[in-house]
């Protein structure tokens, strides 16, 4: 099975503009992204899906694949979609968030190892122990999973509620996904669903169609860039690993 691993990059992030071009450790983070990636082992190939010439030419600067895609997307699913169209020979679809820069190449590889072994799965995704300081954070989401580790829903309220067991343990959903890439391509030409729009949270689909998504556990904590806060954090957090 050949695997494809895609990183849509969009220049235009409302929180934080100019979010893949902005620095982490001195280097742009679509770099930091995009040399975390290659060290994993099962891609075949690795590439950039971008909306915005200057990350374009950023990639291919510093010796990255990437392609221009719509602007018009509603979302990176579509981008990754658009990406994937073209790529007939690819079984197997990775989609790293492009705001992941310390994501573990380790993790990309058991994810197309789930696909691999369990074909009646049609995308599979991660997640880790959450912090309560996060229970009410919205924009942490939230995965409850059942006795096989196939995702039950996403939410971005605390599920489940401990309305008596208070220690229970809270699963954090981590933003990178493996896909069949004929289930993809089908996906992203789906309707949107009535949980998908409530939630903002289009992995609902999958689920509201009735189809089956993995989860691989991992006690490795990652740092996503959304915000002011999240770069200072990150640039902080690489200048420790360094010393």
């Amino acid at each position: 099975m050949k695997v494809a691993c895609i990183i849509p990059s969009r220049y235009g992030s409302t929180r934080l503009p100019g979010k893949p071009l902005r620095l982490i450790g001195g280097e742009p983070l679509i770099r930091r992204v995009y040399e975390r990636v290659i060290l994993a082992k099962s891609p075949d190939l690795v590439m950039v899906a971008t909306d915005d010439e200057r990350i374009l030419k950023e990639v291919q600067n510093f010796g990255g694949r990437a392609i221009i895609t719509a602007k018009t997307h509603r979302t990176g699913t579509d981008r990754l979609a658009e990406a994937a169209e073209n790529l007939i020979d690819y079984d197997i679809i990775i989609n790293v968030q492009g705001d992941e820069p310390f994501i573990s190449p380790a993790i990309i590889d058991q994810l197309v190892n789930v696909l691999k072994n369990s074909r009646d799965l049609s995308m599979a995704t991660v997640a880790t122990p959450m912090k309560e300081k996060e229970y009410n954070d919205s924009s942490a989401v939230k995965v409850v999973m059942n006795q096989k580790q196939e995702a039950l829903y996403f939410s971005r309220s605390l599920i489940p509620y401990p309305r008596e067991i208070k220690q229970f343990p809270v699963w954090k959903h981590v933003g990178i996904y493996a896909y069949r890439r004929d289930f993809l391509l089908h996906y992203a030409k789906m309707e949107q669903t009535p949980l998908e729009k409530v939630e903002s949270l289009e992995q609902l689909r999958a689920l509201e169609n009735g189809y089956k998504i993995g989860v691989i556990i991992t006690q490795t904590e990652s740092i996503g860039i959304d915000t002011e806060e999240d770069l200072i954090r990150a640039n902080e957090y690489w200048r420790r690993s360094k010393q």
